[in-house]
Order: C-alpha cells, then sequence, then structure tokens
C-alpha cells in the first residue's frame, strides 16, 4: 500500500488529510514538528510526504532540504505562500510539487496521482547502461555517475535524465518531457521542468561542461559528442 507522511502542525488539517487520503485508499502516517518528520521518514519510508512549510519549529523550506537528503519519496509541499519565490526554492531543494491552502481534497488526490501514476505506467526496466562521454546511466538500478563518481538525483531527476538519454541526439521539448516524466495531465506549466532542470544540471555538471544542452524555443538534448 502507498504511503503518504503528513507534516502538518495544525492537528485539525492533519486529521481531515489523514482521513481523506485514507478513504482513497492510502495509509498514512502523521508528523507535527521538523524532528518528528525526519524520525517519521525514516521509520516509515512514506513514498509521498505532504509538508507544511509553515511548521513552528522549523523552516519549511530547509526542512524540504534535509528530508531530500534521506529519501528520494515525492514531497509536494502544502503553502499558505503567494510569492513566487518560496515555490521555486522549494522545487530547487528538490519539492516535486506544491498545492496552495486552503485546498480542495480532489486537487491534492489529483496532485498526488499524477505523481504515482508514473511508477505505475513505467515500461519494463531498461538494463542496458548509457554511456555518454563521462557519464553513465544505469537506467534498471536508477543510478547516475560522472567520471566515476555517483551523482544523487530525485525521482524527478532521474527521470528527465531517462528521458533524455534514451535518444542522446533527439530534442525533447519542454512539453514532451513534461508528459513523459508527469504525465499528460499535469497541472504545472514549463517553468516547473525548467527549474527541475536546473537542479539536475547542477548536479551532473558541477564546474565542467554542460551535460544537457538547451536548444533555443525547442527544448533540451543531450549535449556530448553532438555536433553543433
Amino acid at each position: 500500500m502507498t504511503t503518504v507522511l503528513i507534516i502538518e502542525d495544525a492537528p485539525e488539517a492533519a486529521e481531515l488529510a489523514t482521513a481523506l487520503l485514507r478513504n482513497a485508499g492510502y495509509d498514512t502516517a502523521t508528523a507535527a514538528d521538523g524532528a518528528g518528520a525526519l524520525d517519521q521518514v525514516r521509520s516509515t519510508r512514506p513514498d509521498v510526504i505532504l509538508l507544511d512549510l509553515g511548521l513552528p519549529d522549523t523552516d519549511g523550506i530547509d526542512l524540504c532540504r534535509q528530508i531530500r537528503e534521506v529519501t528520494n519519496a515525492y514531497l509536494i509541499m502544502l503553502t499558505a505562500r503567494a510569492d513566487e519565490v518560496d515555490k521555486v526554492l522549494g522545487f530547487k531543494l528538490g519539492a516535486d510539487d506544491y498545492v496552495t491552502k486552503p485546498y480542495s481534497p480532489r486537487e491534492l488526490l489529483a496532485r498526488i496521482e499524477a505523481l504515482l501514476r508514473r511508477s505505475r505506467t513505467e515500461p519494463e526496466p531498461d538494463t542496458e547502461t548509457r554511456t555518454i562521454g563521462d557519464l553513465v546511466v544505469h537506467p534498471d538500478a536508477h543510478r547516475v555517475t560522472v567520471d566515476g563518481t555517483e551523482v544523487p538525483l530525485t525521482r524527478i531527476e532521474f527521470a528527465i535524465l531517462d528521458v533524455l538519454t534514451e535518444r542522446p541526439d533527439r530534442v525533447l521539448s519542454r512539453e514532451t518531457l513534461r508528459e513523459r516524466v508527469w504525465g499528460a495531465d499535469w497541472f504545472t506549466g514549463d517553468h516547473v521542468v525548467d527549474v527541475h532542470m536546473a537542479n539536475l544540471r547542477k548536479k551532473i555538471d558541477g564546474d565542467g561542461e554542460s551535460h544537457i544542452r538547451t536548444v533555443r524555443g525547442v527544448g533540451y538534448r543531450m549535449a556530448d559528442g553532438i555536433p553543433e
């Protein structure tokens, strides 16, 4: 059964989310503060995490970073903040989506379903290792190395790289990436693709040349060994 961890300090909100998710067939766990959240992440190993950014004992954005250090579970930020900066920062630290409070139960369930749908519809594991310059992708193991050093990626970041390296000479539009990675009914726009792409590039490029090339007005493709 899919487990959803609800990190929410308001008891009534946590109870409502718990009832909603259990009625939808999910197993749930809860935490009301940052310390309890990290303990629950380690003990329950959730598939999806709902993180309220307005916790009393810790900054939600900082907690997002700490959570991402110990799990690659899908992470949805719950925020009452309308400031786009907070949302973008959350994405940079590894969040997969956000829902603005107050949210409708239907919207929350749809967002969770959209994230999980890719896991259920993935094709049979691809056991062929892909080597592009010093970048090596192991699709079956969800493992990436650059110059022999393993690079930890979130599920979304790996999914983007997986799609791009299937045919490294092909240019993929943001729309194609969004549909392949998140699903055709994904709610958010191309900006989210760009933020996750920036995170991915930072991790696999370091201080070296970019492994992924931006094709202006079109999209992205792998860069190594492909003529301009």
